[in-house]
């Protein structure tokens, strides 16, 4: 009987605490990132499970917090990502004068929209991007240490990496968010993903980056 007991409790407990967590406000802090014209905006819950990044809201439908941020006329680029959003900004603009109110206006949107952004975000998704259920066996295995040693670092940035393709010794890789336009993103991918790559599969690979 006692064990029924605890038993029950315990579940009562954890439905409590889903429930607080499910209800918890949202809150949002800002972060520079290494791109000069990119601001991380970090939620303390998820805000989807997929990638999307757009340049204008006739890219979207139904994603009520882009089409509100796109309100702005000096935001040019927004993307998002697990926990974060990272916008990118005109170069006439200093961040100082506008971080916090965007900030805030992000906070607002979470905070009073249950449906602020769509379920579906396969219509926004990269177009020249190929399935990875579609990738050969070489992608797979590169995609797979991209995702290891890469992709962390690089979210952590405000960004993504993506790989695009494998041609030979030609790795091809999108780069998005704060990693698009990046000063540095060159030294990253010589640096750190191709200089990875060559040491874990071949020698001879060279990486190329797009940008959407």
């Amino acid at each position: 009987m006692k064990f029924l007991i605890d038993f029950i409790s315990a579940i009562l407990y954890f439905v409590c605490i889903f429930t607080k967590i499910k209800n918890m406000l949202y809150s949002i802090y800002a972060e520079s990132t290494p791109n000069p014209e990119v601001m991380k905006f970090v939620a303390n819950r998820p805000l989807t499970a997929n990638s999307i990044e757009v340049t204008s809201e006739d890219e979207v439908k139904d994603h009520l917090i882009i089409i509100e941020l796109f309100k702005f006329t000096y935001i040019k680029k927004i993307y998002i990502n697990n926990n974060f959003i990272s916008i990118t900004k005109n170069s006439e603009e200093k961040w100082e004068n506008i971080v916090m109110h965007i900030r805030n206006y992000i906070t607002d949107i979470l905070n009073n929209n249950k449906n602020f952004i769509s379920k579906n975000n396969d219509t926004v998704q990269h177009k020249n991007l190929k399935n990875n259920n579609s990738f050969s066996n070489s992608e797979k295995e590169i995609e797979k240490i991209l995702n290891e040693y890469i992709r962390p670092a690089v979210e952590g940035d405000g960004g993504e990496i993506a790989l695009k393709s494998v041609e030979g010794n030609i790795v091809t890789v999108i780069m998005k968010g704060a990693c698009s336009g990046c000063p540095s993103a060159s030294i990253t991918l010589k640096n750190g993903v191709e200089h990875l790559l060559q040491t874990k599969i071949n020698k001879d690979i060279k990486v190329v980056a797009e940008e959407i």
